[in-house]
């Protein structure tokens, strides 16, 4: 059974949609589950030379690294910014990525959600991110997706649903990404 999930942010902004989301679903896991957010924020721009033997390593390389894989299912919110996802988060994932040998997200099952103020609703940046994890070999629940338009319409910046409907939407798919990960990790 799985009993750490974390959350991972694509947006640094203060008072971000995508925090007030993470914020709002809070409830919807098990009392006895540890939801840990996972900073992005105070990552280096990614730089491979940083991995090579003898080299200064960022400590919030390691950090970020030792965060992920201490999880046992990992759940991404994010915005969209230009069809994609913020640069944050990318620059998150590469620092992900190594050492090859041991890429933190390796094997672990991710839910992916994206929001936008628009009503595309994060299309773009849902699919470059899935792209992106699926060839560092996380496994991305395929159903439901989640794509939140026009999310200053969802949640408030302080996390409190505007839309039942979607407050229910987004329950029922925090339950079926923990079974899919208890599943896939037991």
């Amino acid at each position: 059974m799985i009993k750490h999930i974390g959350i991972i942010n694509g947006s640094i902004r203060k008072k971000s949609y995508s925090a007030a989301i993470a914020k709002a679903i809070r409830p919807f896991f098990p009392e006895n589950m540890v939801v840990t957010e996972i900073q992005i924020n105070d990552l280096p721009l990614f730089n491979p030379d940083f991995d090579k033997d003898g080299q200064e390593r960022p400590e919030s390389y390691d950090r970020f690294r030792q965060e992920v894989k201490k999880q046992d299912a990992i759940i991404f919110i994010t915005p969209e910014y230009n069809r994609t996802i913020p640069a944050a988060l990318k620059n998150a994932i590469e620092v992900g990525s190594r050492p090859t040998t041991d890429i933190a997200f390796n094997g672990k099952p991710v839910l992916i959600m994206t929001q936008s103020s628009g009503h595309i609703s994060g299309f773009g940046a849902n699919h470059h991110l899935r792209q992106a994890l699926v060839f560092l070999n996380a496994i991305a629940m395929p159903q439901p997706e989640v794509y939140l338009a026009e999310i200053h319409n969802v949640v408030t910046k302080d996390g409190e649903f505007l839309k039942a409907d979607t407050a229910a939407f987004l329950k029922s798919v925090i339950h079926n990404f923990l079974g899919f990960a208890t599943r896939l990790v037991g």
